[in-house]
């Protein structure tokens, strides 16, 4: 599913908050249909990289670019139609507690489509079925499980058939079984919409499972310590601190 043409590309990127540097230097590309893992401890970034690359926080410093379009160079109005290609699953799900998932699905349909309503009604019964909860139109988020939270706010980020699709720690919360079907669920979409996935995530089962490529940032440093497939970091890195992430310490303990 994956090529070499380049999607998405960070140059010379370096996110901050005032004076205080969150990420800085960072250099990646992610190749069209990826799914692409910004991995690293805690406090390292990853949801801050995540809201600099979907339009959400400006950088300090560098640039995105999605083919040769350089995202915060473009005029608010070009952004922000740009930004329409995206669809973001946010780390609690986000969705409106006041709404069954119907209307959850419905809000992007009705804000950026001129569907009429039972065009609206047709995209939302088939977006939901994707992800497993057909008949679960009229539930409330209350009454419905923490996976099938996860699985509705899917269901929302892909209402506008995004070109990128972009997971702030999805698995979080959910049980191993959950997790992994979610897993499963990812793979499933980024085949059938022809989609780029890019996940921010420390589980380990998740990175292995579903990522091809990657970048790891790195707390201490401020910046990236390496990029490419995770299974060839873990293996292959010469950095002692991206393999000890990637075999919870295993590597450490075969040193000593």
């Amino acid at each position: 599913m994956t090529n070499t043409e380049a999607h998405i590309t960070v140059s010379d990127l370096t996110m901050a908050y005032g004076d205080f540097v969150i990420q800085r230097d960072l250099n990646f590309t992610i190749n069209r249909g990826d799914v692409f893992i910004i991995m690293g401890g805690s406090g390292c970034g990853k949801s801050t990289i995540l809201r600099g690359l979907t339009g959400l926080k400006a950088p300090a410093q560098g640039k995105v670019f999605y083919e040769d379009k350089s995202f915060w160079e473009l005029e608010p109005l070009e952004r922000e139609f740009m930004m329409r290609r995206f669809g973001i699953s946010y780390q609690g799900g986000a969705l409106w507690s006041s709404m069954t998932l119907a209307e959850n699905v419905a809000l992007p349909l009705e804000e950026y489509t001129d569907l009429s309503p039972s065009q609206i009604r047709d995209v939302i019964a088939l977006k939901l079925s994707l992800v497993g909860l057909a008949g679960f139109e009229e539930f409330y988020p209350s009454e419905i499980s923490g996976g099938m939270q996860k699985r509705a706010a899917l269901a929302r980020a892909m209402a506008l058939d995004p070109e990128v699709l972009f997971f702030d720690e999805p698995s979080a919360g959910l049980d191993p079984i959950s997790a992994r079907l979610l897993d499963e669920l990812i793979l499933e979409l980024r085949d059938s919409l022809g989609a780029t996935v890019v996940v921010v995530t420390h589980e380990l089962a998740s990175i292995f499972a579903i990522g091809n490529n990657s970048v790891f940032l790195d707390p201490e440093t401020r910046t990236m310590l390496t990029t490419g497939d995770p299974k060839t970091l873990r293996d292959e890195s010469p950095i002692p601190k991206v393999r000890n992430f990637l075999s919870r310490g295993e590597f450490l303990a075969e040193a000593k």
